[in-house]
């Protein structure tokens, strides 16, 4: 930075946001700008652990080829001129993603691990840190998947279990139930025989759908057309037998509406809570957040320890279909502002308001 008012200078640096992320070396903010230091020469990324330049000697650049058009050359230390370490991490691991979606069998951890150069146990480390998940359960997420679009094509549940990979079906029977909320048979068949109860209500939030299994509350719909709730939840299912609520079901209903208009009364349900593991890690963690208090993000990351998750846990908070007994909307952006919400941010708004006051 060429000026004749190093305080001026030194005024500007500390003023930008961007200082702040230099001073932290906060490796989220590689890539997002650069920044050079005219008395070594050098530009750097945020992230970089040389010692702290003096504020009146930086200058901030959007891009690495920005930085050495100003004639700057890269730091030896953090290499900006290539890709970080994160992005490395990333591609290693979207390789590993690539080859267990398409292999016949489950690849071995050191099978994954060779072409990264990383060992095992450290290549294990980054594929959990940048996926919230094992290479196991990834691997098993996928036999999963495959089994659902068989079921949906294959002559007999046997074969749809054994062309999605697993061999033996046993295997596969274990955790059935908990993967489909139901027999294999019955999901191939759209739920047929599989009875839900539901029942549709009014609340001061617009439209309310709650919907039940055998195994518990499988959905809690929010919304401002009730025909749109039961067709989303007839999508859903269907084949299964939708059976409007009696007088004790609308019971149940009615325990869900008071807890939205009065927080403070509490919710204990029985929950049928179907999805990926990471997805149940997630929401147990929110389920564990107090009423009246807010969680960001990148704390849930920390708290299931996948602290470089942060985008998947947004993406599981989206993926909740049990609004309010599952509190996703509980979790906000790292600065307090309220982000998106399946149901509308201003529902969000409210309910949080109606917990803080309880």
């Amino acid at each position: 930075m060429k000026t004749s008012d190093p305080q001026a200078a030194r005024a500007a640096t500390l003023a930008d946001p961007r200082w702040i992320a230099v001073r932290a070396r906060d490796a989220r903010a590689d890539g997002s700008f650069f920044y050079s230091v005219r008395t070594t020469g050098v530009y750097c990324r945020p992230s970089c652990a040389a010692r702290p330049a003096r504020p009146e000697n930086v200058a901030f650049h959007a891009s690495a080829a920005e930085a050495e058009r100003a004639g700057f050359r890269p730091c030896k230390r953090c290499k900006p001129d290539q890709p970080s370490l994160a992005e490395q991490h990333a591609a290693l691991v979207t390789a590993a993603c690539r080859l267990i979606e398409q292999a016949e069998t489950t690849p071995t951890l050191e099978q994954l691990a060779k072409p990264s150069g990383l060992s095992p146990f450290h290549f294990h480390r980054v594929f959990k840190a940048v996926t919230g998940v094992t290479p196991k359960q990834y691997a098993m997420a996928q036999r999963n998947r495959r089994v659902r679009n068989e079921l949906d094509r294959s002559v007999s549940v046997t074969a749809a279990i054994f062309d999605a990979g697993y061999n033996a079906s046993s295997r596969f029977y274990e955790n059935a139930d908990q993967l489909l909320g139901m027999t294999p048979s019955n999901y191939r068949a759209g739920g047929v025989d599989s009875t839900i109860r539901f029942a549709i209500a009014e609340c001061s939030l617009g439209a309310i759908l709650v919907a039940q299994s055998e195994r518990g509350v499988c959905a809690i719909l929010l919304g401002d057309d009730p025909d749109a709730l039961a067709r989303d939840l007839q999508d859903r299912f269907p084949k299964a037998r939708l059976i409007g609520g009696d007088h004790d079901y609308e019971q149940l209903v009615a325990r869900v509406v008071g807890f939205i208009e009065a927080p403070a009364i509490g919710l204990d349900l029985p929950l049928d809570v179907r999805g990926t593991a990471f997805q149940q890690r997630v929401w147990r963690a929110l389920r564990e957040i107090p009423a009246g208090s807010t969680a960001s993000y990148s704390e849930i990351a920390r708290r299931i320890g996948s602290p470089k998750s942060t985008r998947a846990v947004a993406q599981a908070c989206a993926s909740n279909l049990l609004a309010v007994a599952i509190p996703c909307h509980r979790v906000v952006r790292n600065d307090g502002d309220l982000s998106g919400y399946r149901w509308g941010v201003e529902r969000k708004r409210a309910l949080l308001e109606r917990e803080a006051q309880a």
